[in-house]
This record gives structure tokens, sequence and C-alpha cells, in this order.
């Protein structure tokens, strides 16, 4: 079967599209034929190296964390699953696998894929979903009334959490760039407004807010200005980097650190297939580029899914 790989850590050169070994369910796994996995921002910060220390992988590594496909082999003690069905899952960033043909995966990480869009497209839907569903419910435990600033609101992640947060019964003030404002509303986002003028501070946003969560790289120096954003007692959520707390106003601060879960990945499902949800996907480009969208990867349009070949 054919996958990408990469053998030493480095640029987007080191990925290759190559030929290897169709792999065999053990027990309790499954094979998958990929449909699509999706890029996420990780993929470039695994391949570069920059997460060894962090993460035991082992070399040569195929990349790609989400997966979407068709179950093709089941393996011993495996239940609930059939071959044929559709199924989504986060995998292992230690292992990962989905810019592949095929891949192995553990059954205890696999959801019913959804049914009311492409098996293609519900490739984005695993790692985002569940970092948008992590912070909104665990990291900022958003409750209903509640005022949320979500700074970076078009973005794979940012785009979900608006509308988590708004399901919850959250007043959502969306931050990013105007061509993006139509589509934010139409999340139920109450206010929309331009990116941060952070110097002018909260109230030139109607805030501060109870709720802060940043998808946005800036400066140390511009996230703790984020801090003043948040409202005394209240929490900053962060995908790109820690904003500092303010213990004298009660300002907690969460960072996230996305994980697989099963249960949690069949809510966001559910939610997409009621039409609660909806997956913004920029571009799908075929698996042989993946090389081509790393070497993008600062300056792609947004979330890229990986069709398989």
């Amino acid at each position: 079967m054919k996958a990408v790989r990469f053998h030493e850590f480095g640029t987007s050169d080191v990925l290759r599209y190559e030929d290897i070994e169709r792999p065999v369910p053990g027990s309790g796994q499954v094979l998958v034929r990929v449909a699509a996995t999706s890029f996420n921002p990780v993929d470039d910060h695994i391949r570069a190296g920059v997460l060894a220390e962090m993460i035991p992988m082992r070399l040569p590594y195929v990349p790609g964390i989400d997966l979407a496909g068709t179950i093709a082999e089941l393996g011993a003690d495996v239940t609930g699953f059939e071959v044929g069905d559709r199924v989504v899952a986060m995998l292992p960033l230690e292992s990962a696998g989905g810019a592949a043909e095929y891949v192995l995966a553990e059954a205890r990480t696999l959801t019913p894929a959804p049914h009311t869009i492409d098996l293609v497209d519900a490739g984005a839907l695993p790692l985002t979903g569940l970092a948008a569903w992590q912070t909104v419910f665990e990291l900022a435990e958003v409750q209903p009334g509640q005022t949320v600033l979500v700074n970076g609101a078009a973005g794979a992640v940012g785009s979900l959490v608006v509308q988590l947060a708004v399901d919850a019964g959250a007043q959502v003030t969306a931050v990013d760039a105007p061509e993006n404002a139509d589509r934010l509303r139409s999340y139920g986002a109450k206010e929309v407004v331009d990116p941060l003028d952070l110097a002018a501070g909260p109230a030139a946003v109607g805030g501060p807010f109870q709720v802060v969560v940043n998808h946005v790289r800036v400066s140390p120096q511009e996230l703790a200005q984020l801090t003043s954003y948040v409202a005394d007692g209240g929490i900053a959520a962060s995908t790109a980097g820690p904003i500092p707390e303010d213990t004298a106003r009660g300002v907690r601060s969460a960072s996230l650190w996305v994980r697989s879960d099963a249960a949690q990945l069949a809510q966001l499902v559910a939610k997409v297939d009621a039409g609660e949800l909806a997956l913004h996907i920029a571009a799908h480009r075929p698996v042989t580029e993946l090389a081509a969208i790393h070497a993008d990867a600062g300056r792609l349009p947004g979330k890229t899914v990986v069709v398989a070949a």
C-alpha cells in the first residue's frame, strides 16, 4: 500500500510518498481504509521534531492524526463494529498514520462517522472538534448566560468553539477578519468584531468577559494584555500559549493539550448530524501533495482536508 512517511525529522522535504507493508489488525484493533485525514498545525511540529521529547514516537512515521474511513478488517475481540462501517477517530500523536491507504486503529478510539456529510469531509472533525469540546466544556466550563470572547474565531478550532459555546447558552463575541463576519454570525455569535487592538482595552469590544478563548499566536507581551479582557473571577483558555493569571482578581488560566476521546467525538458527530455543528473546510487536496501542504503550513487558507489516493 502507499503512505506518506518521514524517516528523520526536518523540513517538509523529509516527507516521502512510498510503498509500505499493509498492516494486520491485532487483538482489539481494526484496519481502516482511509478516506481522508486533515492537516493540523501540530503535524508540522511533529515532523520538525519540536515535540520529539514530549511524544515517544518511532521512525519512520506516517503523519495524519485525523481519520475518516471504512473498516476493512477486524482484529480479534473487537465488538460493536462490522466490516464496511464508516468511522472517525483521532489517532494517537505518537503513532498517527492517517496519510496512508490503510491504518490500524484501536477499536476503542473509533466513533461512527456522521451520516449527513461526505466521509471525506468528516476527516476535518476529530482533532479540531475535540480541541473545541475540551476547551469549552473542560477548560472554560462555559455556562448558560456567560459572556465569551473567542479570539481567532473563524479558524478551524475557533469556529467550533463559537458554535459549541452558543449552543451551551453563552453570549459570544467573535473576533476575526471582516471577511469572516457573516459566517460567524451564522454560527450564532452575538457580536462580531475586527482583530483586537489590545492597547484599546476590553471596553472597546464590550468586555471584560467571563470567558476568553484565544486561538491567535501572539507575543508573550500581547498574551499578558489579554488578561485584562477577563472579568474578575473569570477564566482564560488558550490553544496558542498561556495567558497569565491575575490572582488578585481571581482570573484563572488554562491551556489545552487535546486528547482522543471516543465518547466526546460521538457527541460531536451527533451535533453534526443534527445540523447543530458546521465544519468549515477551506480546501481538499490529495495525499500526494502532503509535502506541499506542510511547506505551506503558515499560508494555508483554512482547514485543509487531505484525501486518500
